[in-house]
Protein backbone atom coordinates (compact mmCIF):
# COMPACT_ATOMS: atom_id res chain seq x y z
CA UNK A 1 0.00 0.00 0.00
CA UNK A 2 1.23 3.48 -0.88
CA UNK A 3 0.40 6.48 1.28
CA UNK A 4 0.82 10.10 0.14
CA UNK A 5 -1.02 13.41 -0.08
CA UNK A 6 -3.14 14.58 -2.99
CA UNK A 7 -3.08 17.98 -4.72
CA UNK A 8 -5.18 19.47 -1.90
CA UNK A 9 -3.02 17.89 0.84
CA UNK A 10 -5.58 15.23 1.77
CA UNK A 11 -4.14 11.87 2.87
CA UNK A 12 -4.44 9.17 0.21
CA UNK A 13 -3.97 5.41 0.48
CA UNK A 14 -3.50 3.52 -2.81
CA UNK A 15 -3.56 -0.25 -3.00
CA UNK A 16 -3.27 -2.73 -5.86
CA UNK A 17 -4.95 -5.43 -3.77
CA UNK A 18 -8.47 -6.63 -4.55
CA UNK A 19 -10.85 -3.92 -3.25
CA UNK A 20 -9.13 -3.28 0.12
CA UNK A 21 -11.30 -0.31 1.13
CA UNK A 22 -14.74 -1.22 -0.28
CA UNK A 23 -16.30 -3.98 -2.39
CA UNK A 24 -18.77 -1.37 -3.68
CA UNK A 25 -16.93 1.93 -4.18
CA UNK A 26 -18.92 4.99 -5.20
CA UNK A 27 -16.34 6.38 -7.69
CA UNK A 28 -14.30 5.16 -10.67
CA UNK A 29 -11.36 6.46 -12.69
CA UNK A 30 -10.38 4.90 -16.02
CA UNK A 31 -6.95 5.09 -17.66
CA UNK A 32 -7.74 4.60 -21.36
CA UNK A 33 -5.66 3.45 -24.31
CA UNK A 34 -6.85 3.82 -27.91
CA UNK A 35 -4.72 2.98 -30.98
CA UNK A 36 -1.45 3.36 -29.03
CA UNK A 37 -2.54 6.72 -27.63
CA UNK A 38 -3.81 7.80 -24.23
CA UNK A 39 -7.47 8.81 -24.32
CA UNK A 40 -8.45 11.51 -21.85
CA UNK A 41 -11.25 14.03 -21.60
CA UNK A 42 -11.33 17.78 -21.07
CA UNK A 43 -13.48 18.43 -18.00
CA UNK A 44 -15.31 21.76 -18.21
CA UNK A 45 -13.99 22.94 -14.82
CA UNK A 46 -10.97 20.83 -13.88
CA UNK A 47 -9.06 20.48 -17.15
CA UNK A 48 -7.65 17.43 -18.91
CA UNK A 49 -8.02 14.13 -17.06
CA UNK A 50 -8.81 10.48 -17.58
CA UNK A 51 -12.56 9.78 -17.59
CA UNK A 52 -14.37 8.78 -14.43
CA UNK A 53 -17.14 9.63 -12.05
CA UNK A 54 -19.76 8.33 -9.67
CA UNK A 55 -21.28 4.89 -9.57
CA UNK A 56 -25.04 5.24 -9.96
CA UNK A 57 -27.61 3.38 -7.84
CA UNK A 58 -27.95 -0.23 -8.97
CA UNK A 59 -24.78 -0.04 -11.06
CA UNK A 60 -21.53 -1.94 -10.52
CA UNK A 61 -18.23 -0.07 -10.53
CA UNK A 62 -17.28 -1.86 -13.77
CA UNK A 63 -20.49 -0.75 -15.51
CA UNK A 64 -19.95 2.79 -14.22
CA UNK A 65 -16.42 2.79 -15.64
CA UNK A 66 -17.64 1.74 -19.10
CA UNK A 67 -20.52 4.26 -18.98
CA UNK A 68 -18.30 7.15 -17.86
CA UNK A 69 -15.80 6.49 -20.65
CA UNK A 70 -18.63 6.47 -23.21
CA UNK A 71 -20.31 9.60 -21.83
CA UNK A 72 -17.13 11.66 -21.51
CA UNK A 73 -15.26 10.57 -24.65
CA UNK A 74 -17.60 8.70 -27.02
CA UNK A 75 -15.40 5.60 -26.70
CA UNK A 76 -16.35 1.94 -26.57
CA UNK A 77 -14.43 -0.12 -24.02
CA UNK A 78 -13.36 -3.51 -25.38
CA UNK A 79 -11.37 -4.62 -22.32
CA UNK A 80 -11.53 -3.35 -18.74
CA UNK A 81 -9.01 -4.39 -16.09
CA UNK A 82 -9.10 -3.53 -12.41
CA UNK A 83 -5.84 -1.83 -11.39
CA UNK A 84 -6.43 -0.86 -7.80
CA UNK A 85 -8.37 1.23 -5.36
CA UNK A 86 -7.64 4.38 -3.45
CA UNK A 87 -9.05 6.03 -0.39
CA UNK A 88 -8.95 9.80 0.15
CA UNK A 89 -9.60 11.31 3.57
CA UNK A 90 -11.03 14.54 2.22
CA UNK A 91 -11.95 17.64 4.17
CA UNK A 92 -15.46 17.39 2.71
CA UNK A 93 -15.75 13.62 3.20
CA UNK A 94 -14.00 10.39 2.31
CA UNK A 95 -13.82 9.03 -1.23
CA UNK A 96 -13.11 5.45 -2.32
CA UNK A 97 -12.37 5.07 -6.01
CA UNK A 98 -11.60 2.06 -8.22
CA UNK A 99 -8.97 2.60 -10.90
CA UNK A 100 -9.27 0.67 -14.15
CA UNK A 101 -7.26 0.29 -17.33
CA UNK A 102 -9.43 0.25 -20.46
CA UNK A 103 -8.59 -0.73 -23.99
CA UNK A 104 -10.75 1.24 -26.39
CA UNK A 105 -12.03 -0.40 -29.59
CA UNK A 106 -13.82 2.56 -31.13
CA UNK A 107 -13.96 6.31 -30.69
CA UNK A 108 -17.03 8.03 -32.13
CA UNK A 109 -18.01 11.67 -32.09
CA UNK A 110 -21.18 12.33 -30.12
CA UNK A 111 -23.45 15.31 -29.72
CA UNK A 112 -23.04 15.66 -25.95
CA UNK A 113 -20.15 14.79 -23.58
CA UNK A 114 -21.95 15.58 -20.31
CA UNK A 115 -19.66 17.60 -17.99
CA UNK A 116 -16.74 17.46 -20.42
CA UNK A 117 -15.72 18.93 -23.76
CA UNK A 118 -15.02 15.46 -25.15
CA UNK A 119 -11.98 13.36 -25.98
CA UNK A 120 -8.33 14.39 -25.97
CA UNK A 121 -5.64 12.07 -27.36
CA UNK A 122 -1.97 12.04 -26.38
CA UNK A 123 0.80 9.95 -27.91
CA UNK A 124 2.75 10.49 -24.67
CA UNK A 125 1.60 12.08 -21.45
CA UNK A 126 3.66 15.17 -20.51
CA UNK A 127 6.46 14.42 -18.03
CA UNK A 128 5.58 17.25 -15.65
CA UNK A 129 1.79 16.98 -15.48
CA UNK A 130 1.83 18.15 -11.85
CA UNK A 131 3.10 21.56 -13.01
CA UNK A 132 0.90 21.81 -16.11
CA UNK A 133 -2.15 24.07 -15.64
CA UNK A 134 -4.02 22.37 -18.52
CA UNK A 135 -4.42 19.20 -16.45
CA UNK A 136 -6.89 18.42 -13.68
CA UNK A 137 -5.81 18.15 -10.04
CA UNK A 138 -6.71 14.45 -10.33
CA UNK A 139 -3.66 13.95 -12.56
CA UNK A 140 -1.26 15.65 -10.14
CA UNK A 141 -0.68 13.26 -7.24
CA UNK A 142 0.91 9.82 -7.02
CA UNK A 143 -2.16 7.86 -8.13
CA UNK A 144 -1.43 8.30 -11.84
CA UNK A 145 2.32 7.49 -11.86
CA UNK A 146 1.84 4.52 -9.52
CA UNK A 147 -1.01 3.17 -11.67
CA UNK A 148 1.02 3.67 -14.85
CA UNK A 149 3.82 1.59 -13.33
CA UNK A 150 1.30 -1.08 -12.42
CA UNK A 151 -0.09 -1.12 -15.99
CA UNK A 152 3.46 -1.51 -17.37
CA UNK A 153 4.00 -4.47 -15.02
CA UNK A 154 0.72 -6.06 -16.08
CA UNK A 155 1.59 -5.72 -19.77
CA UNK A 156 5.09 -7.21 -19.48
Amino acid sequence: MKTFYDFYHNPVKLSFEDHPFSKAPKHVWVICRYNNQWLLTRHKDRGIEFPGGKVEDGETAEKAAVREVKEETGAEVSDLQYIGQYYVEGKGGNVIKNVYFATISELAEQEHYFETHGPVLFQHLPKEIAKNDRFSFMMKDEVLPQCMKRIEQMES
